[in-house]
């Protein structure tokens, strides 16, 4: 009787890389540095040239980006050449390495580029480099640290926000007529671009002149109503609209959350006599703790990205008063073309993002485990 042997994958992919001949590897390796190399050394003289260190150079970055695809394409044969038939899986990968390099990794560091570089588009000059010239104006720009204090206050009410969010979900959760109805009535606002909030409310509601919303409170005695005149004003006005846009995100998070609450633990609260502050208090509130947290960390991140509805309604005015950090940005670039300074403000708040959500998670994750352990 016949029998037949079965070699295992894990066998299989070891036969697989001992049939690759060692000169085809080498091969591979050769094919994948010698591109490397040119590629680099292609991206170096371009960059010297860029800053006038030398006169060797192209008159666009289009042969680098020839040598990316180049590169790309040696980097998968060569895998290929090397690994054999794990190569030809790999290739499945490349596009998503590509594609990051292309949409992430080139991006920020042209960006770092650009921010030490002279470069306004009303000037004859052209762009130069200009070393550490934009960081000191940075630093010296009472405008951006204005923009900045303006996000720790529009961060922080997103607690605010939270409290609001969190009071509706716990309405929308209970037995109500038209339950249903109120869910989506509540989630209007979050299906509207931040865009399309700011001049339908923002220019046309809480218009000085004519809109019904100072009409009304012309009625109600307020003799001047201008929503966006007095500074503290037009903070508070930015932040009601932002948190009307976003309130219904905060809100789903937290209704699903309660939703997922085991019913078991709240009647046992109610057969012990716990009232209603109580049982919300004891029993709803700590175990929503991980839900609350998430929606707060989500909306702190989406919060630091505010532009829109301050671009459409006040330009970061009066004074500033409500301004963003990105709001001044665009501002850098449309109202004074002014690349080079822009590009270096968002460099420098992209790290300041950085830092400081890092710190908020390491803070969080440290706190959700002291009470877990509690």
């Amino acid at each position: 009787m016949q029998t037949t042997r079965t070699v295992p994958v894990a066998s299989q992919m070891g036969m697989d890389q001992y049939a690759i001949s060692d000169s085809r590897r080498l091969a591979g390796r050769a094919l994948i540095l010698l591109t490397s190399l040119g590629l680099a050394a292609i991206v170096l003289v371009q960059t010297l040239h860029a800053f006038a260190v030398i006169d060797l150079g192209f008159e666009n970055w289009r042969p680098t980006l020839y040598a990316s695809v180049v590169w790309a394409t040696a980097l998968g044969a060569g895998q290929v050449m090397i690994r054999g038939e794990a190569g030809h899986r790999a290739l499945f990968l490349l596009p998503a390495l590509l594609f990051t390099i292309a949409m992430v990794i080139f991006p920020t560091f042209f960006g770092i580029y650009i921010a030490f570089t002279d470069w306004n588009l009303s000037a004859f000059e052209g762009q130069k480099f200009n070393g550490l010239e934009n960081f000191y104006t940075l630093i010296h720009d009472a405008y951006f640290w204005n923009a900045l204090l303006n996000m720790v206050y529009y961060v922080l009410g997103v607690l605010v926000q939270y409290v609001i969010a969190f009071g509706l979900a716990l309405l929308l959760n209970a037995d109500i007529r038209a339950r249903k109805f109120f869910r989506v009535a509540f989630l209007l606002p979050f299906m509207l671009s931040p865009v399309a909030v700011s001049w339908m409310i923002g220019k046309s509601l809480m218009e000085f002149r004519f809109g019904p919303l100072a009409t009304l409170m012309r009625h109600l005695g307020w003799d001047n109503p201008a929503f966006f005149t007095t500074p503290w004003i037009a903070r508070l006005s930015i932040m009601l609209l932002d948190a009307w846009v976003w309130l219904p995100f905060m809100m789903i998070l937290l209704l699903a959350g309660l939703q997922a609450l085991p019913k078991e633990i709240q009647e046992a609260a109610k057969v012990d006599g716990a009232t209603p502050w109580q049982s919300f208090w004891q029993i709803t509130f700590p175990l929503m703790l991980s839900v609350s947290v998430t929606a707060i960390v989500l909306r702190i991140i989406f919060q630091l990205k505010l532009a829109d509805i301050v671009i459409n309604t006040t330009s970061g005015g009066p004074g500033g008063a409500t301004d963003t950090v990105s709001s001044f940005i665009f501002r850098e670039y449309r109202d004074r073309s002014n690349v080079g300074y822009g590009t270096m403000v968002a460099e420098v708040y992209l790290i300041i993002i950085i830092v400081f959500v890092s710190l908020l998670l390491k803070f969080v994750g440290r706190w959700m485990r002291r009470e877990n352990e509690a």
